[in-house]
């Protein structure tokens, strides 16, 4: 990768942490996307502490993959070693994301799975979204839940248990649309739940479902 496509990737990271604002997933400086630098053991993710309305392409740091500042000015983002561990774990991971929405949050301080009751799960998360240990920010043990919740899974959603959402992708657009659609879901099973005993979708539907999504819907 060169100079000017690292440049383009810091530019798409501060747009992508707008998108968390404009979906609501985060609160005040909370939460985080980072993006594997294609090429390179290294990763670019946001600042530690630093207001969304404050982010540039310059604040934006880089560190390798063992979570090491490589460049930029600031200090990451305290959850820069959770990162860094799921994409030395995860090869195909080109994207990941932290948040504290609501909904998914309220669901992970039960450290209860969202079931798959919705087509819109079944397309996206292929299930249910599976919940992750509880773990102490600050150094990779997060990562390492993240990394052996999802082994098996279909979703790039995990409910780290009183805490938050990491959502993973190919790429840091992709995290990010599976954050926004986590919270979604999280709302509307929580409203279906408020209602009586919400219905699950039959394993061979939420199959067809899933593989609809992938490989047939949208343009090609």
């Amino acid at each position: 990768m060169t100079d000017l496509d690292l440049a383009g990737l810091r530019t798409q990271l501060v747009d992508l942490h707008r998108e968390l604002v404009r979906w609501g997933l985060v609160a005040w400086t909370a939460g985080n996307v980072s993006a594997r630098v294609a090429g390179q053991d290294l990763m670019v993710i946001k600042p530690s502490g630093v207001s969304y309305d404050d982010l540039t392409p310059e604040s934006m740091v880089v560190c390798d993959l063992d979570g090491n500042l490589v460049d930029g000015a600031l200090s990451p983002s305290s959850d820069t070693a959770a990162h860094a561990y799921i994409y030395r774990h995860m090869p195909h991971v080109g994207g990941v994301v932290h948040t504290h929405s609501s909904f998914a949050s309220a669901w992970a301080a039960r450290a209860e799975p969202i079931p798959c009751v919705l087509t819109a799960m079944a397309d996206e998360f292929g299930g249910a979204i599976p919940v992750g240990p509880f773990a102490l920010i600050g150094g990779d043990e997060i990562g390492r839940g993240v990394v052996e919740t999802l082994a098996g899974h279909r979703s790039p959603a995990v409910l780290m248990k009183n805490h938050g959402v990491f959502t993973i992708g190919p790429d840091a657009r992709a995290a990010v649309k599976a954050a926004v659609m986590c919270e979604d879901v999280a709302r509307t099973a929580h409203l279906a739940r408020s209602l009586g005993e919400p219905v699950p979708i039959p394993q061979s539907a939420v199959d067809s479902l899933h593989d609809r999504y992938r490989n047939v819907y949208g343009q090609r």
